[in-house]
């Protein structure tokens, strides 16, 4: 039998690959994970979940006292922004998270291998110019922004920007724009709204949030206009010309239609991620890329290549940090001998604008596609705490099958839409039926009530409404 420096090697310390390096060591095998940034925890908790969620929830309390959100409760304030300690705030949040990943790194005697990997063959990998053998090379290289063609990212301008860009303003632009409704633009474009930009955002699609259940995307388009932003549904982006700290932006109808021009100081390019494969070396070891440049797995996470798995952003499904932590902790206990498993039906996502949105499950448009269904709304309006607490925004919907009763999708628009989906993520992973849910004691006044109000509603007689 061949000695190796590791029985498992990780490649990328994102959600996915930390957490899987962590867990395997948990469970007794040596284990490495090789990184290349100067911190741990990927994208995430670098320039992504944790930093822009750092941003939005200071954002929040200026807008509410810049507002009348807090006057109409009796509290009158004027606030004044500082930009900087907004900033720093952010910045000491990732500082903690990411540190916090280096001492679980220690106290579970993962080794970093700082630098990029490369595979010399299947069970070898050089970093840094070193060499390292492991029975078992996890892929958890994540993945990265994916370029407007004809576009120029440069963040140290600060004009044409990404997400990373987008969160390292130095100041609030007056004019933004944001190429791409979906969850990153909506989310960062919130941010400079609330702290005084004004916001375009360009979609190429009908309506906002590809991905998500129809009644949500209208919704979140009405929302979003209330509250100041532009948009522009059914554009496309067809140039941006940058002159000096100003940029033009070229648009037209997706359809076919007048070209014209949107001035910005600011654009934010946030049209989707690609998987990160680039460098690894994948052809010396035999592994192709599917046709949307992802790494194809079995339901173990194993690739067709004997003792290489994959996990998180690099192979299909959705590009969630959650999803990849999972993956994360299967890969480590089926390495281990265990049994590893994700249910890959019920990965809840979140948008964590203002309102939150967030949805588990089939849409409803789905879920028509696979057989007849029964479908539960209930208004955020009618809830008593979000109304006692000036949230009227928002419903909660639930989707049954017509037949079982089985829930297939719970979506709902609420400030705290994104707690309150793991209590039907949870609901689905047990295979709840909607009167499970509907006969559950939910504590009162809480939003989560509205969920057992949707259930009832499915068969036709909520109280509330």
């Amino acid at each position: 039998m061949a000695d190796y420096d590791y029985d498992v090697l990780v490649i990328g310390a994102g959600p996915g690959g930390y957490v899987a390096a962590i867990r395997a060591a948990q469970l007794g095998l040596k284990t490495a994970c090789a990184e290349g940034r100067a911190t741990l925890g990927g994208t995430c908790l670098n320039v992504g979940c944790i930093p822009s969620k750092a941003l939005l929830h200071a954002s929040e309390y200026f807008d509410a006292a810049n507002g009348d959100t807090m006057a109409k409760m009796g509290i009158k304030v004027k606030p004044e922004l500082d930009l900087d300690t907004m900033q720093d705030q952010r910045k000491d949040a990732v500082k903690g998270l990411t540190g916090g990943i280096e001492f679980l790194f220690k106290k579970n005697k993962v080794d970093w291998l700082k630098g990029y990997a490369q595979f010399k063959d299947a069970h070898t990998v050089e970093v840094d110019g070193k060499t390292y053998s492991a029975k078992n090379v996890v892929i958890a290289t994540g993945s990265s922004v994916t370029p407007l063609p004809g576009v120029e990212i440069d963040n140290d301008k600060g004009v044409v920007v990404d997400s990373t860009g987008a969160l390292e303003l130095s100041s609030v632009p007056k004019k933004m724009v944001v190429i791409g409704g979906g969850v990153i633009g909506l989310e960062l474009g919130s941010v400079w709204r609330r702290l005084g930009a004004e916001v375009t955002v360009v979609e190429f699609l009908d309506q906002l949030l590809p991905g998500m259940d129809m009644d949500v995307r209208k919704e979140a388009s009405k929302i979003f206009k209330k509250q100041g932003m532009t948009l522009k549904l059914g554009t496309k982006v067809t140039g941006v010309d940058v002159k000096g700290k100003k940029a033009k932006i070229s648009v037209e109808p997706a359809k076919g239609g007048d070209a014209e021009t949107i001035d910005a100081d600011v654009v934010l390019v946030s049209i989707g991620r690609r998987p990160n494969t680039e460098g690894l070396g994948l052809d010396k070891i035999g592994l192709e890329l599917n046709q949307r440049g992802q790494i194809e797995t079995d339901h173990d996470f194993a690739t067709k290549v004997d003792g290489v798995w994959a996990i998180g952003d690099v192979i299909p499904g959705p590009m969630l940090a959650h999803k990849a932590e999972d993956e994360g902790l299967a890969v480590a206990e089926n390495i281990a001998g265990m049994t590893g498993i994700v249910n890959h039906d019920v990965i809840p996502g979140v948008v964590y604008t203002q309102p939150e949105i967030a949805g588990v499950g089939l849409t409803e448009e789905a879920a028509k596609e696979r057989g007849k269904v029964k479908v539960g709304k209930f208004p955020m309006l009618a809830n008593s705490r979000a109304k006692t607490n000036h949230e009227p925004d928002g419903f909660v919907k639930v989707i049954a099958d017509a037949e079982t009763d089985r829930v297939l999708g719970v979506w709902c628009i609420a400030s705290v839409a994104g707690t309150m989906i793991a209590q039907a993520a949870q609901a689905m992973e047990f295979g709840a039926t909607s009167e499970d849910i509907a006969y559950t004691c939910h504590a009162h006044p809480t939003h989560s009530e509205a969920i057992k109000e949707a259930a009832m509603a499915v068969t036709g007689k909520p109280i509330h409404i």
